[in-house]
């Protein structure tokens, strides 16, 4: 090839990139599914609608909740995973699977390295909860009876995994108890065993109890944050009553396929960030007894590596392990 015609034809390419770029669809070019790996009615679900609802108007396409529970999490995450990187198909994430279930289960169908973080939106309290005609009438009650009578005892979570099952296994290693764990396919299945008396008691997040705690049906023994949460003021935090430095928090946010474009993480992160600005968006959160905590993905990622340290120590110590 002649060096004029190698000229020409890198001048054609230099012409033809821009002209490609330019061909790359824009983002949203259709709907936005946006994966909750639990089932509907829980702290997860009920934050995603949250969220999908606002983000709908601002991205211009509808922005479609897609429940597939299963596997701790692990499901939905996975497809979100093996998605097309291209912004149309994001995860609500939650502390249990984009943090603990790496340390806790012996196989995953997907790397953690394959999702990317873009927004973190709030957290919020376990709460230990029991129905309200249990002779458990305190934490220490509790503690008691689970010495007394060692493997009696069941507590339910949401799926193993969850924030709510860690708090249990650690709370069992710091006391030296021996309670039955029973995990369920997300909170609004637990609820109705708690309430009917075949539970003994719930660890999960606060909001699907919330109402339930108010209205009398259920009683809450403890919360697992370090401070007293603000929806239930005169509810004694774990560390309070005895399990000295105990502190465990729930949280939620968005992530996306590895390999995503920036921009749209940062326009999706962006809009994320005006949504919990929105006096109506905080007033929901809080009456959910939920706390906004925005983060952008740099800062998200940040936050999840600090998790990751504090939660495979914790299911070191606990002696969890899951195939």
């Amino acid at each position: 090839m002649t060096l004029s015609r190698r000229l020409v034809l890198a001048g054609a390419g230099l012409i033809a990139a821009p002209a490609l770029l330019r061909a790359q669809p824009a983002f949203p070019n259709r709907p936005v599914r946006l994966v909750v790996p639990f089932p509907g009615g829980g702290a997860t679900d009920v934050t995603a609608r949250l969220v999908a609802e606002r983000l709908s108007a601002m991205l211009g396409q509808p922005v479609v909740v897609d429940n597939r529970p299963g596997a701790g999490g692990m499901l939905g995450s996975d497809m979100v995973a093996k998605a097309e990187p291209d912004g149309h198909t994001l995860l609500m994430c939650t502390i249990g699977t984009a943090s603990i279930n790496q340390y806790l289960y012996s196989n995953m169908p997907y790397q953690v390295s394959a999702l990317t973080e873009l927004a973190l939106v709030n957290s919020l309290a376990n709460v230990i909860a029991v129905p309200a005609s249990s002779p458990l009438k305190t934490f220490k009650d509790l503690l008691e009876k689970a010495k007394a009578e060692k493997g009696t005892l069941t507590y339910g979570t949401p799926g193993n995994g969850t924030s709510g099952h860690m708090c249990g296994e650690l709370i069992k290693h710091r006391t030296g108890t021996d309670i039955i764990h029973v995990p369920y396919r997300g909170s609004a299945a637990v609820i109705p065993d708690l309430l009917a008396g075949r539970l003994d008691m719930a660890i999960d997040n606060l909001p699907p109890y919330l109402p339930h705690i108010n209205e009398g049906r259920l009683r809450a023994l403890a919360v697992t944050s370090k401070a007293r949460w603000f929806a239930l003021p005169d509810v004694p935090t774990v560390a309070e009553l005895g399990v000295e430095g105990f502190e465990a928090e729930a949280w939620f946010g968005l992530q996306a396929p590895a390999r995503t474009p920036r921009p749209v993480l940062e326009r999706v992160s962006g809009h994320v960030a005006e949504i919990l600005k929105e006096p109506e968006v905080l007033a929901k959160l809080r009456d959910l007894g939920s706390e906004p905590r925005p983060m952008g993905p740099q800062e998200f990622s940040a936050f999840i590596q600090a998790e990751n340290v504090k939660w495979k120590e914790v299911v070191r110590v606990s002696g969890a392990r899951l195939d």
